[in-house]
């Protein structure tokens, strides 16, 4: 090989070796306590605190998702828009002002993880084709075996509560209304918010 071809080849291979060893690190969320599998979250709310352990083993989709929204700080302020005693406590999307909040690309559904929407257990909130989660999620303030997978996807789990389940308790008890400006029925007359989510160091 020439010189001048072989100066060449180097000068290439070393643009390359600095393009990829200054790639920016992923930001998707699985960067966040990468080791762990059950990382945990606070939830400060208006109405106390919730601990929530997070199933980055059974998904880390959904879980690396949700981390990343931590990450931001984008929960911070936002409200529980739906309550439904004996069914849900949903939030995540908007903010008191009732302005949505902007989110990331949606995430494949990973209902069929084996979690089940069981009491007091974290899930993903969703429309009606099972791959549009993106940022809104729900308490299960009931055994809802409705939401499992069945013959159509279901509702994606990945967390549960480990304390704080009497303000879950609190919060289904709040009066709620039709809200007309929205259109939306099951909404808190009083907002209900959640002031910030906090991730907790590993134990």
């Amino acid at each position: 090989m020439p010189r001048k071809s072989i100066i060449q080849f180097i000068v290439i291979l070393c643009l390359c070796f600095t393009a990829s060893s200054s790639a920016k690190p992923k930001d998707d969320g699985s960067q966040i306590q990468a080791d762990n599998f059950y990382p945990r979250v606070k939830m400060v709310t208006s109405m106390g605190d919730i601990i929530v352990e997070l199933d980055r083993a059974k998904a880390p989709i959904t879980v690396n998702n949700f981390l990343r929204y931590v990450s931001k700080r984008s929960y911070e302020n936002t409200i529980f828009h739906r309550i439904i005693p004996d069914f849900v406590v949903q939030g995540g999307g908007y903010d008191t002002d009732f302005i949505k909040k902007p989110a990331f690309a949606a995430i494949y559904n990973e209902s069929g993880n084996g979690l089940k929407n069981k009491m007091y257990n974290l899930t993903m909130a969703r429309e009606n084709d099972p791959h549009t989660a993106t940022r809104q999620f729900f308490f299960n303030m009931n055994n809802n075996d409705g939401l499992d997978p069945g013959r159509d996807w279901g509702y994606s789990v990945f967390g549960s509560v480990q304390e704080g389940y009497e303000v879950l308790d609190k919060m289904v008890e709040v009066k709620t209304d039709f809200d007309p400006k929205y259109g939306w029925p099951d909404v808190p007359v009083e907002q209900v918010i959640l002031i910030k989510v906090v991730i907790l160091p590993p134990i």
